[in-house]
C-alpha cells in the first residue's frame, strides 16, 4: 500500500487545498501549505445549538435558521466558514481535486472526533448523489470525503444506506420553501442488515439545512434512532 501510495503521489502530485500549489516535501506531511493554513476561518463560538453555524452578536443559543425551522436532525458540525473556503470548494466539486479530501477528513476529525466517539456513532453515511450526476462527474465529493473522515475515526462509511431516486435541480439558487419541495421524495433508504442506532450524515456544505433534514427523514423512517450531521463549510442561508 505504502509503494502504490507513493507511485499515487508521483503521477497525481498531493496539492494545497487553498492556494491548490503541489505541496513541498516540507508541508506534504501537513496536507497543507504553511503559509495558506492562516487563511482558513473555522466556526468558533459562539455556535447554533442545532446546525453549528456560527452566531451573530444578536443572536443566542440558535441561528435565525434553526428558530425558524423544526429540524429532524439532532444536532450538526460544521468546520469552516463557507466564504473563506469557497474556492477550495469548487474546486474540491468541479475540478476532481479530489485529494483535498485528506485533509478535510484529518481536520474534520481533529475538530470533532471526540465528540462523535461520545456520541457513540455506528456508521458515516454520505449524502447521496443521483446516479446519472454522479457518473458525469466521475465522483460524489460527500462520499470522498465521508471515506477520508471514516478512516481517520475507524468508522464504516455505508454508501448505499440512502439512495437519491429523484433528479433535484440546482439549490443554489432556490429558496428554503423551494429547496424542500425539491428534495421531496428524492431518497430512499437502502438495504442494511446489521443494527444501527446513530448515524452522522457528511456533507461538503450546509446552508439551510434541507438536505440533511430529507436524509435524516428517510433514516428515522427506517428505524434510525439518531440522526448528525457534518458539513466541511457552512454559510449563511437565503
Amino acid at each position: 500500500m505504502r509503494i502504490i501510495n507513493l507511485i499515487s503521489d508521483l503521477i497525481f502530485p498531493r496539492r494545497c487545498p487553498v492556494c491548490d500549489e503541489v505541496l513541498s516535501k516540507k508541508d506534504g506531511k501537513d496536507l497543507i501549505c504553511a503559509a495558506c493554513f492562516p487563511k482558513i476561518r473555522y466556526i468558533k463560538s459562539p455556535k447554533c445549538y442545532k446546525c453549528g453555524k456560527q452566531l451573530g452578536d444578536d443572536e443566542t443559543e440558535y441561528c435565525e435558521d434553526c428558530r425558524r425551522k423544526k429540524h429532524l436532525f439532532e444536532r450538526g458540525f460544521a468546520l469552516y466558514d463557507y466564504h473563506s473556503v469557497r474556492l477550495s470548494m469548487y474546486r474540491f466539486k468541479y475540478s476532481g481535486r479530489t485529494e483535498y479530501a485528506q485533509f478535510f477528513g484529518r481536520d474534520m476529525a481533529e475538530h470533532f472526533g471526540d465528540e462523535f466517539k461520545k456520541l457513540g456513532i455506528d456508521a458515516i453515511v454520505p449524502v447521496p448523489m443521483y446516479a446519472a450526476k454522479q457518473r458525469s462527474r466521475g465522483f460524489n465529493q460527500a462520499e470522498v470525503l465521508a471515506k477520508a473522515l471514516g478512516e481517520e475515526l475507524g468508522l464504516p462509511v455505508m454508501n448505499s444506506l440512502v439512495k437519491r431516486v429523484k433528479k433535484t435541480l440546482p439549490m443554489k439558487m432556490l429558496s428554503p420553501a423551494e429547496r424542500s419541495a425539491n428534495l421531496k421524495n428524492a431518497f430512499i433508504i437502502g438495504h442494511f442488515d446489521v443494527k444501527l442506532r446513530k448515524i452522522l450524515v457528511v456533507d461538503d456544505i450546509y446552508t439551510t439545512g434541507c438536505t440533511s433534514d430529507a436524509v435524516a427523514e428517510v433514516l428515522k423512517a427506517a428505524g434510525i434512532s439518531e440522526v448528525y450531521f457534518a458539513a466541511l463549510s457552512i454559510g449563511e442561508g437565503f
